[in-house]
C-alpha cells in the first residue's frame, strides 16, 4: 500500500546544508499520464547537488549566486527534493501506462527534455532541479524515461552509481568532440564519476583513455582502463610528460573537467606537432572544478583550429545507448560508498572534503531500504 505521505529531504533555499532539512510528512507524489510512480530504492549524490544548492551557476556575472537556467527563467523553485540518478521500482502507473510495469527495477534518464527529438538537447533540465528528484521515498518520474535494467549482478546502489547525471555527460563529452578508435585522449578529474565513466566509454569506443589524477588513485584508474595516470598535483613540464606518456604523440582531445589555469597546458598537449595528427584538436568541457576563469590567447585558438565544446547534458538516443551497455555487462558501477538519507548532510560535507583514497560515486539510500540496498555499502562495511 502507497502510504499519503513520505519521509524525504527538502531543500528550502540557496546556501549551506542547512538548507537541507529532513522531512517525515511530505505528501506522497501521484503519477499523471504516462509517468510511473517509483518507490525509490538509492539515488548517486552529483556535483551538481551542491552546485545548485549553492547557486554555484553563473554565466554573466562571476559573483551571480543563481541556479541552472539555459532554458530560461531558472527552473529551481522553493521547496525542491533534490537527486538526479534515481533507481528504484514502479510502485504505481499513470494512465496509459502498462500496470505490467508495475515491480519493475529501473535507472532514470535524468534530464527533463524541453521537446520529443532525440539527437539533441538544447535547453536541458532535469529530475532534482527543474523538478522533484530521489532524495525522498517516491518520485514520480515519465515512464519512458525509467529505464528497465534487470540485471541481477548489479545490486541497487551499483546500478545507482552507474546513473545517466554522470555516464550521460560523459558520452556527450565523447559524441561532441567525435571521439574514435585508437585516439589519444586525455581525462581531467578522473577519480569522479564523470571521469571513471570516461574512461570505460573510451574503452568501449576503442579510443585510448590517459588520467589526470592523484597518483595514489593510479593503479584505481589504470584497473578501470586507463592508459597512464598523469600526477595533478605537477603540471610543471607539462607537455613533455605528455610526450612520454604517449610515445612523443600529441594528445587528439581533452575531456575536461577541471577548466582554470589548467586549459592553456592542455591546448598545448594537443598542438605541439600538428603534422601528426589526422583530425582537429578538441577540447570538451563540462566543470570548472579547477576554476571558472581561464586566459587562453585566441590566436593559439584559431590558427591551430582548437575545437571546444561546451557539454552539460546528452539526449534521448545517447542514454538509450547507455542502458544498453549498462544491460549488457559492458560499463561496471564505481561505487565509493553509500550513505542513509537522513546522513545527506554528512555525504555532502565528506563529498567536499573526500581524501586520496576516493574513486567513484557515493549513493544515498532512504533509510527504510537501507538494511535491503545501502548497508553492504556504507564506509563502515
Amino acid at each position: 500500500m502507497i502510504p499519503q505521505t513520505m519521509i524525504a529531504m527538502v531543500l528550502t533555499g540557496h546556501g549551506d546544508v542547512d538548507k537541507l532539512v529532513y522531512q517525515h510528512d511530505v505528501p506522497t507524489p501521484q503519477p499523471g499520464r504516462g509517468e510511473v510512480l517509483v518507490k525509490v530504492t538509492a539515488t548517486a549524490k552529483n556535483n551538481t547537488d551542491r552546485k545548485a544548492r549553492e547557486g554555484l551557476y553563473p554565466t554573466r556575472d562571476k559573483g551571480e549566486v543563481t541556479s541552472f537556467a539555459m532554458g530560461g527563467e531558472p527552473t529551481l523553485t522553493f521547496p525542491r527534493i533534490q537527486g538526479a540518478d534515481i533507481v528504484g521500482r514502479v510502485a504505481a502507473v499513470g494512465e496509459g501506462v502498462d500496470e505490467a510495469r508495475v515491480g519493475e527495477r529501473g535507472l532514470l534518464d535524468f534530464n527533463i527534455y524541453a521537446d520529443e527529438r532525440r539527437d539533441i538537447n538544447l535547453t536541458p533540465d532535469y529530475y532534482g532541479h527543474g523538478a522533484d528528484g530521489g532524495f525522498a521515498e517516491y518520485v514520480v518520474v515519465p515512464a519512458d524515461q525509467f529505464h528497465h535494467v534487470p540485471n541481477p549482478d548489479l545490486d541497487d546502489a551499483e546500478l545507482a552509481a552507474m546513473g545517466m547525471c554522470s555516464y550521460q555527460t560523459a558520452y556527450h563529452m565523447m559524441t561532441s568532440a567525435r571521439i574514435k578508435a585508437g585516439e589519444r585522449v586525455l581525462v581531467t578529474g578522473a577519480s569522479g564519476g564523470v571521469g571513471t565513466a570516461l574512461i570505460q566509454l573510451c574503452r568501449i569506443v576503442g579510443a585510448i583513455p590517459y588520467a589526470l589524477s592523484q597518483q595514489s588513485k593510479a593503479e584505481a584508474l589504470k584497473a578501470l582502463g586507463a592508459e597512464a595516470v598523469l600526477d595533478r598535483s605537477d603540471m610543471g613540464r607539462f607537455e613533455e610528460r605528455v610526450k612520454a606518456m604517449t610515445g612523443g604523440a600529441p594528445l587528439d582531445a581533452v575531456m575536461d573537467l577541471a577548466g582554470g589555469d589548467m586549459t592553456d597546458r592542455f591546448i598545448d598537449a594537443m598542438i605541439f606537432d600538428m603534422n601528426a595528427r589526422s583530425d582537429y584538436p578538441r577540447l570538451s568541457i563540462a566543470g570548472a572544478s579547477a576554476g571558472n576563469v581561464s586566459e587562453i590567447m585566441w590566436t593559439r585558438i584559431y590558427l591551430y583550429q582548437v575545437q571546444i565544446f561546451g557539454v552539460s547534458h546528452g539526449t534521448r538516443e545517447e542514454a538509450e545507448q547507455l542502458v544498453a551497455w549498462i544491460r549488457s555487462g559492458q560499463l561496471k558501477p564505481v561505487l565509493h560508498a553509500a550513505f542513509r538519507l537522513s546522513e545527506l548532510h554528512e555525504a555532502e560535507r565528506y563529498f567536499v572534503n573526500r581524501g586520496s583514497d576516493y574513486l567513484g560515486k557515493i549513493v544515498i539510500v532512504p533509510d527504510s531500504e537501507w538494511e535491503a540496498h545501502g548497508k553492504a555499502h556504507g564506509l563502515t562495511a
